[in-house]
């Protein structure tokens, strides 16, 4: 049997908040959105109960299959008086989640872009404990908003970046298939990313 050398980058295993937050990302390119595109992925004991992605409610024309949101306006986050037509990723997950029956009691989530102060609020009324998030979004008066949930007691907000040494793995992973008996193969594939 060969010996593998876990020091080598290559065999870097992610963390838990690294492994969920890909998981939301992969999410995010099922978004229908064409102004942010946003994954959410509900977790709860180290397992996924729920994901979610922003776009239009079931049912109505995506606004990426149309080409815009409205009429004359080719993205929701071109007009200050309309509001997007999109459902949130977190409360498309929160739906998913209820829809089938599963409690998101004491779960946490994991979303691309920061949740919105109408997001946050829902997650907070779902049970939902930990909000992990990788692009920050709310500022301002906005932040003290959510700011003051958080010294309440009632949810944690945590900022999540990847390693560049597991995005290049997991990119690697998604252009390579990985379930081959040949490891030089992949590592081959790994390098040519760097």
């Amino acid at each position: 049997m060969q010996d593998i050398d876990s020091s080598n980058e290559y065999h870097q295993r992610p963390t838990w908040d690294e492994y969920f937050l890909m998981l939301a990302k992969l999410a995010a390119t099922r978004s229908t959105c064409i102004a942010f595109p946003v994954g959410a992925v509900i977790v709860k004991n180290k397992q996924v109960v729920a994901t979610g992605y922003n776009g239009s409610p079931s049912g109505s024309a995506h606004c990426t299959s149309q080409g815009y949101c409205y009429p004359g306006l080719t993205s929701c986050d071109a007009s200050k008086t309309l509001p997007s037509r999109a459902v949130h990723a977190e409360a498309n997950a929160i739906a998913q989640a209820a829809k089938y029956g599963i409690s998101t009691d004491g779960a946490s989530i994991y979303v691309t872009l920061e949740p919105c102060l109408s997001c946050l609020k829902l997650v907070i009324s779902a049970g939902i404990k930990e909000v992990f998030y990788e692009t920050s979004f709310n500022s301002g008066e906005k932040a003290l908003v959510r700011d003051s949930f958080v010294n309440e007691g009632l949810v944690t907000i945590n900022q999540v970046k990847l390693s560049e040494v597991i995005a290049q793995k997991a990119a690697s992973f998604l252009l390579t298939s990985t379930s081959i008996s040949n490891i030089g193969i992949l590592q081959s594939s790994q390098e040519k990313l760097l």
